[in-house]
């Protein structure tokens, strides 16, 4: 039934029958840490809370009918969720990934997963045809985000399934930027999907958690196994929050992304400003893609001011509204420097970000107060 339904009913509804015992509309917190077994083995789905918890069962399924997928599992952090699915990759074996990713995915890649023979390459994935030369004999998996981590590229996911299909390569997408609402990678051809639920489902800056979505039932079942042998899982009261985040999360990305649509706008004609990344932009290059693959065009805005990373680093902390911080997709605006903060990792590297690159998470305020704030942190005044 729910595939006859929308997103917005879902969203509210997917995963989450009223309470058996007492019809509680909201999904109950199982705060505990195990089950009553009627017999030896005979435990009706539920035995310990690692393995599993109704709260968390509510929660894989609502993502899971969001994403349209058939499978869903949670984890404690959208990295426990990527640790985890890369445990499918075996020593030897070869990941081509994105070369504009979170610093956490990268550093999690270079300097943890390499030491036990994992093996990464990171390609242009808006270029094709050079994923497609980049792709070696013990290539398993492609892994991208879209929008890119922080320039905000798009990648044209349905030929980047193409490609994965005709070399046997599973696609996995990291889709936290977009959310479901905007994007939706399975039906695109991806396999697997992966999000830091911390930030556009919560919504709210409340709680950490992540997930991965397929429709591959085989790796579903590897992937439960190591969810529950690792035990990187997620607490009822986050499952909760979590669930309670998603019931707006179209709300919020609307507003997310009609706000940043508009300050997009604005950076673009600022004088002070040489270069904006948003794909809402029609001189984006990525324009047509991101128009033909999402829904909108989301809250995130990366752009270079006029001036040195001592420019940039007083704009970001002259503002007033736009807090300082790290993390994206709450209801508040933030700004940021990734160079020195959520992509220090990848200093160094060819991943490595001009240190006078911003980056926005546009929040759900009214937008002409986030633009006076920006005018007068770009004004210096």
């Amino acid at each position: 039934m729910t595939d006859q339904l929308h997103f917005e009913t879902l969203a509210i509804h997917a995963g989450q029958q009223p309470d058996p015992a007492t019809g509680a509309v909201m999904t109950p917190i199982y705060q505990t840490s195990t089950f009553v077994q009627d017999g030896v083995g005979d435990h009706k789905g539920y035995e310990y809370a690692r393995t599993g918890n109704p709260t968390r069962t509510a929660l894989e399924a609502c993502l899971a009918a969001l994403e349209g997928a058939s499978h869903g599992l949670c984890f404690a952090s959208g990295m426990a969720a990527i640790d985890t699915l890369l445990k499918l990759i075996k020593p030897g074996q070869h990941v081509l990934a994105a070369d504009d990713v979170y610093g956490g995915t990268y550093r999690l890649f270079v300097r943890v997963l390499s030491d036990y023979g994992l093996q990464f390459d990171f390609v242009d994935m808006a270029d094709l045809k050079a994923v497609a030369a980049a792709i070696k004999p013990n290539t398993r998996l492609i892994w991208v985000e879209t929008p890119t981590n922080p320039h905000l590229k798009i990648i044209d996911l349905a030929a980047l399934a193409e490609i994965g299909r005709a070399h046997n390569l599973q696609v996995a997408v990291d889709n936290t930027f977009a959310s479901p609402y905007l994007q939706q990678p399975i039906s695109l051809g991806a396999d697997f999907v992966i999000h830091s639920t911390t930030k556009y489902i919560g919504g709210h800056s409340d709680v950490i958690g992540g997930a991965i979505l397929t429709n591959d039932a085989a790796a579903y079942e590897r992937l439960k196994f190591l969810q529950n042998t690792i035990g990187a899982v997620p607490g009822p009261m986050d499952c909760f929050l979590t669930l309670r985040g998603i019931k707006t999360l179209p709300l919020r990305m609307e507003r997310h992304s009609t706000n940043a649509q508009k300050i997009a706008e604005f950076l673009a004609d600022h004088p002070g400003v040489k270069k904006v990344m948003y794909p809402g932009l029609s001189d984006h290059p990525n324009h047509a893609v991101a128009k033909k693959q999402m829904r909108l065009f989301g809250g995130m805005i990366s752009f270079l001011p006029v001036g040195d990373a001592a420019t940039a680093k007083r704009i970001v902390e002259r503002t007033k509204i736009f807090a300082l911080a790290e993390s994206l997709g709450g209801v508040e605006s933030l700004i940021e420097l990734p160079a020195p903060m959520t992509h220090a990792s990848v200093a160094g590297s060819l991943l490595e970000v001009d240190p006078t690159l911003i980056r926005l998470s546009v929040g759900i305020e009214n937008v002409d107060d986030l633009i006076a704030d920006l005018q007068q942190a770009l004004s210096g005044k």
